[in-house]
């Protein structure tokens, strides 16, 4: 299964094709398996963002591009293993590329693997021998029908496949495969504790009402777009209100980190702004997933613009905030008239649009104004229902 050095050549020469018109002129290549490596070629287009180290290392294969699509970041499969003990005997039910089984690897004593595909447990035990994972045991099963022989551990890891009949992805937790709420009881009696992978997209409510014992539920954002929520299940615990931890990694390196607790929001009074204040604030993708809207106004002693607009004013900076503070210079009614003279003004500008009535492109085409710059213009509806565009600049 190794790479020759003839084709790692190949697999970096053609790195930037297009692989269409590759794929289509494959037969005048004499390097072997031309097919496969353009199969590489984009599995490797998909992870060079996310997984940089094993972008870097021309060792390793890739099953299918679309175990590239669906896998782990190094950003947060390295997250999760703040949720492991160093002790612990790990299965990760739904091994796929591996990326989380490698990284719970460096952490706990030992990992099951478990994959239904053959090919990719091929590859798996490839990748993990290339990377020195020698405490890694691969199984190719399904465990739909292997689960009276799961192995006992102390943390079982499952993230069902979100794609249902004819590749269409699917959010609900029920649909997805396998059905992680029929699996649990059996689960619990082979581990105390389940770490759950589940959709971006699923709604955290309702996922809680379905896996009873969760304690824990982290949100995790990758540059401030939602990645992943995790949630952390113990069968031997009855939690009325577990905790969300809602965490993002910034563009330049930073971990933003916010917890609460739902009963803390539905409880936490809402404070109201009659007008926009010197610095607004915008709350990152985390916390806007986790529905942290009127506690994080309350923890940072902020007002809330609107009820429905989820932006924050102060007359004083608030520093730590989990998001996006701008510094307010100007504050606009919002009128036909306006959209015909700002762009003279404002020729550019990164437009947000919060409880608004027109989406970003129709806010563009009425003020012609060009996206880019270091100009924020945040097109809202402030408390008395005024409807404003507010330009600041990113502190």
């Amino acid at each position: 299964m190794m790479l020759s050095e003839e084709q790692k050549r190949f697999i970096c020469e053609h790195a930037a094709d297009d692989l269409s018109c590759l794929f289509l002129s494959a037969s005048k290549y004499a390097v072997p398996d031309v097919p496969f490596l353009i199969e590489q070629i984009a599995s490797r287009k998909q992870i060079r963002e996310k997984l940089p180290s094993w972008y870097l290392n021309q060792d390793l294969l890739f099953p299918a591009k679309i175990a590239a699509e669906q896998c782990s970041s190094e950003l947060t499969a390295s997250y999760k293993q703040a949720l492991v003990n160093a002790d612990d005997h790990l299965c990760d039910l739904t091994g796929g590329l591996g990326i989380d089984s490698y990284f719970f690897s460096r952490k706990v004593k030992g990992v099951t693997y478990i994959e239904r595909y053959a090919p990719y447990c091929e590859v798996a035990k490839h990748n993990f021998g290339i990377l020195g994972a020698d405490n890694i045991t691969v199984i190719n099963a399904d465990i739909t029908e292997f689960r009276s022989q799961l192995p006992k551990v102390d943390v079982f890891y499952i993230d069902p496949a979100r794609r249902g009949e004819g590749n269409k992805r699917v959010f609900a937790l029920q649909d997805c495969e396998p059905d992680l709420p029929d699996l649990l009881p059996v689960l619990f009696e082979r581990a105390p504790k389940v770490i759950a992978k589940v959709s971006p997209m699923a709604d955290i409510q309702q996922t809680l009402d379905l896996l009873p014992g969760t304690t824990e539920v982290h949100v995790l954002s990758v540059k401030n777009e939602c990645k992943e929520l995790l949630f952390v299940i113990e069968g031997d615990k009855t939690v009325l209100s577990p905790q969300l931890h809602c965490i993002n990694f910034t563009v330049d390196g930073r971990k933003e980190l916010y917890s609460f607790t739902l009963p803390e929001e539905r409880e936490a009074s809402l404070c109201l702004s009659d007008k926009v204040d010197s610095y607004m604030y915008e709350p990152n993708a985390s916390l806007l997933k986790a529905g942290a809207f009127k506690s994080t106004a309350l923890r940072f002693g902020l007002r809330k613009l609107h009820v429905s607009s989820h932006l924050y004013t102060s007359s004083e900076l608030v520093s730590g905030f989990p998001g996006r503070i701008f510094s307010v210079e100007e504050v606009y009614p919002f009128s036909g008239k306006l959209c015909k003279q700002l762009s003279k003004q404002v020729p550019r500008a990164n437009i947000t649009v919060r409880n608004f009535p027109l989406s970003v492109d129709e806010l563009r085409k009425r003020t012609k104004i060009a996206d880019g710059g270091n100009v924020y213009l945040f097109a809202t509806t402030l408390a008395g229902g005024e409807k404003v565009l507010v330009k600041g600049i990113k502190i």
